[in-house]
C-alpha cells in the first residue's frame, strides 16, 4: 500500500515537470513535437551554455552565441522564426490544435567561439591601453609642473643676479 502511494505521488509530481535538457553541437538542430490545443499561449525559456573540457563544467556562453527558434504549425505554417540571445524567452500562440514542431538551432560556429576569446583579449588590451593613457596624462602633468618650477627658479635666480650686480 505504501509503495503504491509513493508511486502515485511520484507520478503526480513528475507530471508537473515540463523541462527539457539536451546537448547540441555547432549548427545542429533539435526539434520537439508537441501536441498543443488551439488558442494556447506557449512560453518557452532557454539558456545556452558552453561545456568546458578542462573543468568538466558548464560555462556562460561567449558573446555572440544564441539560439534560432522556429515553430511550425500542423498545417506547415511557420508561426515563429527568430534569432535570440544566449538566454531568453520565446512565445507563440497556437491557432489550431495539433502537433506543433518547435526547433532549436545554435548559431555557434568555431569562429564565434574563437571570437569570444578574442573579445576577452580585446577587453584586456583596451584596459591596458586606458591605463597607459592615464599614466601618460599624469606624466605630462608632472613634466609641466617641473618645467614651470624650473622657469620660476630661473627667473628668481636671474633677478637675484641682477640685484647683486646692481644692474636693476
Amino acid at each position: 500500500m505504501k509503495s503504491k502511494l509513493i508511486g502515485f505521488l511520484m507520478n503526480f509530481w513528475i507530471s508537473f515537470s515540463l523541462a527539457l535538457y539536451f546537448h547540441m553541437g555547432e549548427r545542429e538542430e533539435k526539434c520537439i513535437i508537441e501536441d498543443i490545443p488551439s488558442d494556447t499561449l506557449v512560453v518557452g525559456n532557454y539558456k545556452v551554455q558552453r561545456w568546458d573540457l578542462h573543468t568538466h563544467d558548464f560555462l556562460e556562453s561567449a558573446p555572440g552565441l544564441g539560439m534560432f527558434v522556429t515553430v511550425t504549425s500542423p498545417t506547415g505554417e511557420i508561426l515563429l522564426s527568430k534569432l535570440y540571445g544566449p538566454q531568453g524567452t520565446f512565445t507563440f500562440t497556437s491557432y489550431i490544435s495539433g502537433e506543433h514542431i518547435i526547433c532549436f538551432q545554435s548559431n555557434s560556429t568555431r569562429f564565434v567561439v574563437i571570437a569570444g576569446s578574442k573579445l576577452e583579449r580585446e577587453e584586456k588590451f583596451r584596459k591596458t591601453s586606458e591605463e597607459t593613457n592615464s599614466n601618460i596624462l599624469w606624466w605630462a602633468i608632472v613634466q609641466t609642473l617641473i618645467l614651470i618650477s624650473v622657469g620660476i627658479w630661473q627667473i628668481k635666480s636671474l633677478r637675484d643676479f641682477f640685484i647683486s650686480k646692481k644692474l636693476v
